[in-house]
């Protein structure tokens, strides 16, 4: 996030995914949102997860932000599109870059999202074409302002993401 031209002017707060383990090879502790294990109680605890963080960065900022954008990439996105929908407050965007919109979000939760930046390799072999257009539809179709980017490369958080994500902040306005 730091990254992100201008991302200075916001306040970051990134949140890692909630289930922790042992990357094999590595002995690396990484995390994940969830597994399909159990995948409706992971689901709610995520969402509380995020939103106790939220609450927590507003409380040491001693405000509610005056901007709030939900950035995330590949298994993230689905958490994001969800945290969006589902938090009390208003979700002026969200940032989703090689992931998809979950199906189980209806259009009219996904209309409180109002803006998303939405981002794919061209070759990414995950987050495919088809999935791309079918998300951009639905987010349409539910009256949320879709920036639509198909840049070089694969499944990555890229270059042209940041520059994307820069001018998709500044048009959002300076805060957060």
């Amino acid at each position: 996030l730091r990254a992100i031209p201008g991302a200075d002017r916001w306040t970051l707060v990134s949140i890692q995914g909630l289930h922790r383990f042992y990357q094999r090879r590595t002995n690396e502790v990484i995390a994940s949102w969830m597994t399909r294990q159990d995948r409706e109680l992971a689901i709610a605890d995520n969402l509380a997860y995020v939103e106790g963080v939220v609450d927590a960065a507003s409380r040491e900022m001693g405000r509610e932000p005056a901007r709030l954008v939900l950035a995330a990439f590949s298994q993230g996105v689905a958490m994001g599109f969800r945290a969006a929908t589902a938090t009390t407050r208003r979700v002026d965007g969200v940032i989703a870059v090689g992931g998809d919109v979950p199906p189980e979000i209806d259009a009219g939760s996904l209309a409180r999202t109002h803006q998303a930046l939405v981002c794919r390799g061209a070759s990414d072999e995950w987050y495919t074409d088809t999935k791309f257009q079918h998300d951009i539809t639905r987010l349409r179709e539910s009256g949320v302002t879709v920036h639509a980017v198909t840049f070089e490369g694969g499944h990555e958080w890229s270059e042209a993401v940041l520059k994307n994500a820069a001018t998709f902040l500044r048009e959002l306005g300076e805060a957060g």
